[in-house]
């Protein structure tokens, strides 16, 4: 059993969403209601950069490029930001397609989701944009990561499906063994696996790259597990939505959940930080910094 500390810093803005470490070593992360990307160094106080109010930034992930790059859900955009606060942005080809993921490949460009047109997009550092269609209609591909096999894999959220898309755009869906489990986050784990978290079902799920499944529930089955992400020592780390926690699964399967300090925070992105704690975007307005701690060995008495 891991005992865990858990601070909550408040941020200004409304409702952090993703975040992500940069290569600055600083947090990153998106506040998609008061449309910003803040930026936080852990020990100081954050930033924010002010993008358009209305555009939804999403997730937020490394480019290849040094800089961080970024969804605008609701304005159909895909964004930039350096690590000295310039911003770029580039529209997207499909009116109306509502960018979610967003994930750096092994090719130099980034990939990204079309929640609302059934497209897997791919930009170029340059801004240059292709657009490849699933073969499921209505499919929502939401997070997408890439693998270590040379191809990015995403979650389809009403497919009901893991999706992979090589760098040539040809794509292979794998259906899951759940009905309507409802997949969100997707991360490579320290196993060369894909792991995910299903939504709607309340599991962490395991693929390989060969198409084989295995699912882990949760202890809650209605906890709504929402990101997940690598940890240390070969465990992840997911946050739970609706259960307002965020827990550790291992290799073996092997779950362990922690209640968040604050009620109903709604926790979203979270992420390895630069300090070697773990950090999740809560949406009702702050960042929590959650250290694992070994419960403390009980000592030896002499003999009398």
């Amino acid at each position: 059993m891991t005992h865990v500390s858990i601070e909550e810093l408040p941020v200004a803005g409304s409702g952090p969403y993703a975040i992500t470490t940069g290569q600055d070593g600083a947090l990153w992360y998106t506040l998609v209601r008061s449309g910003q990307i803040g930026r936080l160094v852990p020990g100081n106080d954050p930033e924010h950069h002010q993008l358009d109010p209305e555009c939804g930034p999403t997730i937020i992930a490394n480019g290849p490029d040094g800089a961080l790059w970024f969804t605008e859900y609701k304005a159909h955009r895909i964004g930039r930001i350096t690590t000295d606060g310039a911003v770029a942005e580039f529209p997207l080809p499909t009116p109306e397609c509502g960018p979610f993921g967003i994930a750096a490949g092994h090719d130099g460009a980034l990939w990204f989701t079309e929640t609302a047109a059934d497209h897997i997009g791919r930009i170029t550092t340059n801004g240059e944009v292709t657009e490849f269609p699933l073969p499921t209609a209505g499919a929502f591909p939401s997070a997408i990561t890439a693998g270590a096999d040379g191809g990015m894999w995403f979650t389809m959220n009403q497919a009901n499906a893991i999706g992979r898309i090589g760098t040539e755009g040809t794509i292979t869906v794998h259906a899951l063994p759940t009905a309507a489990a409802a997949p969100v986050g997707i991360t490579l784990g320290p196993d060369d696996a894909i792991w995910y978290v299903a939504i709607t079902a309340g599991l962490i799920g395991r693929i390989t790259t060969e198409g084989e499944i295995r699912e882990f529930p949760l202890p809650d089955r209605a906890g709504r597990p929402h990101a997940i992400t690598p940890g240390t020592n070969g465990v992840l780390w997911f946050t739970e939505w609706g259960g307002n926690r965020v827990g550790s699964i291992n290799a073996d399967g092997v779950i362990e959940v922690h209640d968040l300090p604050t009620s109903g925070s709604e926790p979203h992105g979270i992420t390895l930080g630069p300090d070697g704690a773990l950090w999740t975007a809560l949406e009702t307005g702050a960042l929590a910094r959650i250290t694992p701690q070994p419960l403390p060995q009980p000592q030896e008495r002499p003999c009398p």
